[in-house]
């Protein structure tokens, strides 16, 4: 009895031991991954500018602003919403580098409008019936956009990328606001109208070349906006008569959103 006993309980101190060390050998469930941190910069098209109710003083910073939008989406947190409408090269360097850190993982950049005078020489082909002003303006234009832009986004991305070494930077290029398929708008003829969508692609060119140079992803969302320019029958563009004339309505700032979540891998933003 005495050896059957001692028997047994050998047998199950074994058994004891083998499940302490499968409860030992048991991994840890493996803690949720960190949220990535996002800053984002830029002008207007950064700042959502167009659709209100606007935050920040003087910045019109509206939750339909792309950076909101995609808030939550890929475990992006939208740390800091630092872009403004207005703003240029010199006001983002100055104002908004601030936003980033060293634990920036993501930031997200609209710039470089402003810089070239985009708005005034569209303002002008629409509004005024002058083809040979609207001609001369769009030639400076294209000019400033291949001699002058690329330095002032050299200094700017240089800036991001000293203020945010490890991050992942995200520049989002300019839509083509005109349709000319669907006819003259106020005084810009249809062949103004692709003038200046032409040079809306220069822009974006430019744009694309000197973020490629520092490692930068470009999304372009020229081909989102196809057939729905300012005058097209469902427009994505506010049009001359609207407050946030010539900016994304909601359906394209949603469309903004769509197209940098659709370009960014997760895995890029660690």
């Amino acid at each position: 009895m005495r050896l059957a006993s001692r028997t047994v309980w050998s047998v199950l101190s074994s058994f004891a031991l083998l499940g302490a060390g499968g409860l030992a050998s048991t991994p840890a469930s493996a803690a949720p991954p960190e949220p990535v941190v996002h800053d984002a910069l830029g002008d207007s098209y950064g700042s959502g500018f167009g659709v209100p109710p606007y935050s920040g003083a003087n910045c019109a910073r509206s939750d339909a602003a792309y950076a909101v939008q995609i808030d939550g989406r890929m475990r992006i947190d939208l740390d800091d919403f630092a872009a403004c409408a207005g703003a240029r090269t010199v006001d983002l360097i100055e104002n908004q580098l601030g936003a980033l850190d060293e634990d920036t993982d993501l930031v997200t950049v609209s710039i470089g409008g402003n810089d070239i005078g985009w708005g005034q020489v569209v303002g002008a082909c629409v509004a005024f019936d002058n083809d040979a002003l609207c001609a001369g303006l769009i030639a400076q234009t294209r000019q400033t956009i291949q001699t002058v832009l690329p330095g002032l986004l050299d200094a700017t991305y240089a800036g991001i990328a000293a203020a945010a070494p490890d991050a992942h930077v995200v520049v989002t290029g300019y839509p083509r606001l005109f349709s000319p398929e669907f006819g003259a708008y106020f005084q810009a003829s249809p062949a103004e109208q692709q003038a200046m969508n032409d040079g809306a692609d220069l822009l974006n060119a430019v744009m694309a070349d000197k973020a490629a140079e520092y490692g930068f992803q470009f999304v372009d969302v020229t081909k989102r906006f196809d057939g729905h320019g300012v005058n097209a029958p469902r427009p994505w563009i506010l049009g001359l008569t609207d407050p946030g004339l010539f900016h994304p309505n909601l359906s394209g700032y949603r469309a903004y959103a769509a197209a940098v979540t659709s370009s960014v891998n997760p895995r890029d933003l660690r």
